[in-house]
């Protein structure tokens, strides 16, 4: 026998200490009657359909709660704005504050054990509470500063990197050279394809070479890779993992939301910390250069959108085949309408359309197309070229009038909201277990 199907949802006024009520109740009503089902992917079409309904139920609560309350939600998390807590420790302190509202840190330990089709989706409630924290004013500005902040694991490597010049941080290679950061992306058996584990190293990375003060200027390329069909190339991103994703490894907070919010947004925006210039300008920004070998795919091409200049070789391409996955593209739909226009940026995002380096519409994502055997040359001239304080001080001015950072803000709550439920759609499930699939038939 399964738990009867909940009633309807009590109703979240504006009494914030009622209303938490509200929200832990219906949530443990859910909870219960869906411990009572047997696990996702074992459900009948009848224990689907009241699985649904007592999800809806919480979430419409949920989401009640977080459009009433959301904002004196986060300055309590915060002490009154007082704590830089970035997504992971914001979300764990409303779970334990507010339980009932995101999932508590035992039920995302039996989540994260599971495939992503076996999955109950707790990640959209995570969804629901930050798209309302994003989209207010203050605190959505806050929690994108916090997120500016140099992480604790660059901070404790900056004395390493100072004193050597080179980190192996596992997904990617550091090095200094001269007054250049180079930054090469060396996951060589899955062609850069991009997990949890390379956005935390692409984050350190990119806060080394911004809090390095020997350096001034950074470079991003992929190395060479291991793949069969690839071996001994150059290959810059295949974009978001996919067998990953079908495991259940992809994560709403520390891959989807912080690769955004994170080091993607430290390349444009920069990094805040304490410095001798921070009473005029808080944040500590480089010019960026990226040079493409091979493709640029999905993820990948998304990253192009946020240098300062971008090579590629004669026989690369770029795609961002979001629509294809049934996901988001991270950004890359409020940037890349910007750069190659509205009609363009359909074509590539819901027709799938792949732009070659050598074609005129690459002149929107890619500054320079060099002969492969060139690039280390076209390189070296962008970096020399763009090492220079006007530079800083331009990028910084552009980069404010392409994107302001209310724009940002906003496109980012309604990402946090929609991306998490693409995630539990039966369509990227599908989609993503035929690839997973004919990926194993192949190898």
């Amino acid at each position: 026998m399964t738990a009867p199907v909940q009633d309807a949802p009590a109703t979240v006024g504006p009494d914030l200490a009622a209303a938490r009520r509200v929200v832990t109740d219906t949530a443990e009503r859910a909870a219960d009657l869906l411990a009572a089902l047997p696990e996702p992917a074992h459900r009948n079409p009848d224990q689907r359909e009241r699985a649904t309904e007592a999800k809806n139920l919480a979430r419409s609560v949920r989401s009640r709660f977080m459009s009433l309350h959301g904002e004196a939600v986060y300055r309590e998390l915060t002490a009154d704005h007082s704590l830089d807590l970035r997504l992971p420790e914001l979300v764990a302190g409303a779970a334990v504050d507010y339980p009932g509202l995101v999932p508590s840190a035992e039920q995302l330990v039996v989540e994260q054990a599971r495939s992503q089709a076996d999955k109950e989706g707790l990640e959209i409630d995570q969804g629901i509470f930050l798209r309302e924290v994003l989209r207010s004013p203050t605190a959505g500005r806050h929690l994108i500063d916090a997120m500016a902040l140099p992480t604790e694991r660059a901070l404790g490597l900056l004395p390493e990197f100072r004193r050597t010049g080179r980190l192996d941080l596992g997904s990617v290679r550091l090095e200094r050279r001269g007054s250049a950061a180079h930054l090469t992306m060396v996951r060589t058996d899955c062609l850069n394809a991009e997990d949890n584990r390379h956005v935390e190293d692409m984050e350190t990375a990119v806060d080394l070479a911004l809090l390095d003060p020997a350096v001034s200027v950074g470079l991003l390329r992929g190395g060479e890779m291991t793949h069969p069909r690839y071996q001994g190339r150059r290959v810059f991103s295949a974009g978001i993992n996919l067998k990953s994703l079908h495991a259940g490894k992809i994560s709403l907070i520390d891959f989807l939301l912080r690769r955004e919010l994170g080091y993607i947004n430290k390349l444009l925006r920069g990094l805040r910390v304490d410095h001798a210039g921070a009473w005029h300008t808080p944040v500590i920004e480089k010019p960026w250069v990226a040079a493409v070998d091979t493709f640029a795919i999905g993820g990948g091409a998304q990253l192009l959108m946020v240098f300062d200049r971008v090579l590629a070789a004669t026989d690369s391409y770029v795609s961002l085949p979001a629509a294809q996955e049934g996901i988001v593209p991270g950004a890359g739909n409020l940037r890349l309408g910007r750069l190659a226009g509205g009609r363009i940026s359909r074509q590539v995002v819901l027709w799938g359309r792949r732009i070659h380096a050598t074609e005129p519409d690459a002149g929107y994502l890619i500054d320079e197309v060099v002969e492969p055997d060139r690039m280390d040359g076209a390189v070296a001239d962008s970096l020399e070229h763009l090492d220079s304080p006007a530079v800083v001080t331009n990028r910084r001015m552009v980069n404010l009038a392409e994107e302001p950072p209310q724009l940002f803000q906003q496109y980012m709550a309604e990402f946090a909201m929609q991306q998490s439920l693409r995630l539990y759609s039966e369509d990227v499930i599908g989609k993503v277990g035929r690839f997973t699939a004919a990926a194993r038939s192949h190898a």
